[in-house]
């Protein structure tokens, strides 16, 4: 007894591991569309502010090491585009995916087939740079602040250490459950702003006192830069460098879901909800603007440049570096008013790593399942959250947690995805020809050379996204043609006629269909279809036969309800659907025939003649190829009794 008990209990420890891990499934399918009621805007606006918002840590260093003294003026340019390119652009993402599908929803509806989703799958790539990067890039960002403040213990000065932890807390506490607290998001976003404003105000106030500062400023500038038109064009130079602050706009039209909308609002065009949304961005934008304008005046104008220095082998980074306005709440109100304010940051930080982790469990199951390019294992929430976080330790010790170096990536992932919105806003415009596509063209064009600029200057955040990319579409390929013969039909609903095809044939016995490749579609076909298949599996002429065809419309499609309709072709009864893929059609089918007259049904096929890898590829890509075997192995995997199997005949 102790030995087979012995025996037994790994692999029982097996499968209750297994159990934990995929515990989450179903709620990783449906989560973005399950539970959520109406909030207000301003409260969901909180939500996204923890991302958005946070960049205020870091922005305003990564400005100055960007332009010098030239900062302000950078940041306005920053803010011009902001306000005049990305705001109008996710205005209309808001409006065209009012359930959150985002921008790049709209390009999967505007490049259609393969095309649409290799596109996305790219694309794809580049958001998980973007919030991946945003977990780790934000981890760095508050082991900055809790090292640099004077009351913090020496254990926790040590960064790298301290950043990993906080990276695998993120990790585990979504993988015990996580509930996206809004409540606590506006607490956050409240307190964080209340203090920045403080901190702003009073470096603003003593710009005032001691307006030597502000003579000695300017002048450096001109002798820099010799006139205002160069130092413009000197700001669009390093612009690129700037790009972290117009991050959180997909995020954004992500959680459009929450937003509350008006009573009335119809379930396909919600146009309460859009209005709220629009709100929403405009509001975070208009925020956004007024503090980094204030937030790069007094940081360039009152810490001394050396401050703002990275590390290097030969000395550690400046005491401003990722943290200029926690250095200037510290220097300018003092250690305990700098003490709030580096908690209230960690804090943000912290959620907004906490807030990609969630964005990017809801965009997964978004996309891939619906692709049939997901493995088993990316629709459970934990397995996934294991996966990301893993991701987010090595690419930590790989940027040995420090914020500049990250900063190039987290830069290429918000661009990319703001260069491909504002390109499916400007090809929705020009093809509806409005009047508005030469302003969106122009955006386009702004934000790639944004982009490219970005990329030139720091490659690493192309390579990171790269191997997402490849990783990724490698994953998705493999899952879907390792899918290939699930069956794939969700329901399977008949029309009038062909409901009664089915009724007048049920009695007689089992039905005979024969699969049929339409060509012209005339009596003469069918004709000649029926007398061919009949001679070759030896079926008497007095046996009633249907005929069944299936027409590929989308073969990159992987599942939907296939929808029969019959049609009477001289005395030939045709049965025609379409489907992404014709074996999987002719399978869910069969199945619904025996569940509907409890009567297992014959198909009958002919050979089929050529090279069997060239019908594998065939088949997979384009939903056709050696039809036959490929319909018998989805029966076979759908019903694993021979006797309950639908039985396919292959002849001459």
């Amino acid at each position: 007894m102790v030995a087979a008990g012995s025996q037994r209990h790994p692999i029982l420890r097996h499968r209750h591991l297994l159990g934990w891990l995929y515990a989450g499934r179903a709620r990783a399918r449906h989560g973005a569309h399950a539970g959520h009621g109406g909030t207000a805007w301003w409260k969901v606006l909180c939500l996204t502010g923890v991302d958005y918002f946070s960049t205020l840590g870091y922005q305003p260093g990564i400005a100055f090491l960007a332009a010098g003294l030239l900062s302000p003026v950078a940041t306005l340019l920053l803010v011009l585009v902001t306000v005049f390119g990305a705001l109008p652009v996710y205005r209309r993402v808001a409006e065209q995916s009012p359930h959150g599908e985002g921008s790049l929803a709209m390009l999967e509806h505007l490049l259609p087939r393969w095309r649409g989703k290799l596109v996305v799958l790219c694309l794809l790539g580049f958001l998980a740079t973007d919030f991946i990067i945003t977990i780790t890039l934000s981890a760095a960002d508050a082991a900055a602040h809790t090292a640099e403040n004077p009351w913090a213990p020496a254990v926790l000065h040590h960064r790298l250490g301290l950043t990993l932890l906080l990276v695998a807390f993120i990790g585990a506490l979504f993988v015990r459950g996580f509930h996206e607290a809004i409540g606590l998001a506006v607490i956050l976003v409240a307190v964080y702003l209340a203090l920045n404003l403080v901190t702003i105000v009073a470096g603003l106030a003593a710009v005032l006192r001691h307006g030597a500062i502000v003579d000695d400023w300017w002048p450096a500038l001109l002798r820099a830069h010799g006139s205002p038109a160069a130092m413009a064009g000197a700001a669009l130079l390093v612009f690129p460098k700037l790009a972290l602050g117009l991050s959180g706009f997909e995020t954004g039209v992500a959680v459009m879901p929450l937003v509350r909308g008006e009573a009335n609002d119809a379930p396909e065009r919600p146009a309460g909800r859009i209005r709220n949304t629009r709100r929403l961005l405009a509001t975070a934008v208009l925020i956004m603007s007024v503090f980094l304008i204030g937030s790069s005046v007094v940081t360039s104008v009152l810490i001394p440049a050396e401050e703002f220095r990275a590390a290097t082998p030969d000395r550690p980074a400046g005491k401003a570096n990722g943290r200029a306005l926690a250095y200037l709440a510290h220097a300018q109100l003092g250690e305990l008013f700098g003490t709030l304010y580096d908690l209230s940051t960690i804090a943000i930080l912290w959620f907004a790593g906490a807030s990609a982790l969630a964005g990017l469990l809801t965009v997964v199951p978004r996309y891939l399942p619906r692709y049939g390019m997901a493995p088993e294992w990316a629709q459970a929430r934990r397995p996934l959250v294991l996966a990301i976080t893993t991701i987010g330790l090595g690419i930590t010790w790989l940027f040995d947690a420090d914020v500049d170096a990250q900063g190039g990536a987290y830069a290429t992932g918000v661009l990319v995805l703001m260069s491909s919105a504002a390109g499916a806003v400007a090809l929705a415009a020009w093809r509806q020809r409005q009047r508005a596509r030469w302003a969106f063209t122009a955006i386009v064009l702004v934000f790639a050379y944004t982009t490219v600029a970005n990329v030139i200057e720091r490659p690493e955040g192309i390579k990171i996204a790269s191997f997402f990319i490849v990783t990724i579409v490698a994953t998705s390929f493999g899952s879907r043609v390792l899918r290939s013969t699930e069956l794939r039909t969700t329901h399977v609903t008949l029309d009038e006629t062909a409901e009664a095809f089915l009724a007048a044939l049920a009695p007689l016995g089992p039905l005979q269909i024969i699969a049929n490749r339409r060509d012209g579609g005339d009596a003469e076909e069918y004709e000649r279809e029926g007398r061919a298949k009949r001679e070759s599996h030896h079926l008497p002429a007095a046996t009633p036969v249907v005929f069944f065809e299936v027409r590929v419309q989308d073969a990159s499609d992987f599942s939907g309800v296939l929808r029969v309709s019959g049609v009477r072709v001289g005395d030939h009864r045709v049965l025609r659907a379409d489907s992404p893929a014709v074996p999987n059609a002719i399978a869910a089918f069969l199945l619904h025939v025996r569940q509907r007259t409890g009567a297992i049904p014959h198909v009958y096929f002919g050979w089929t003649h050529g090279n069997p890898m060239l019908f594998l590829i065939k088949y997979v890509a384009f939903g056709e190829g050696d039809i036959a075997p490929v319909t018998h192995e989805v029966l076979r995997q759908a019903e694993p009794d021979p006797a309950r199997r639908p039985v396919v005949h292959i002849g001459g």
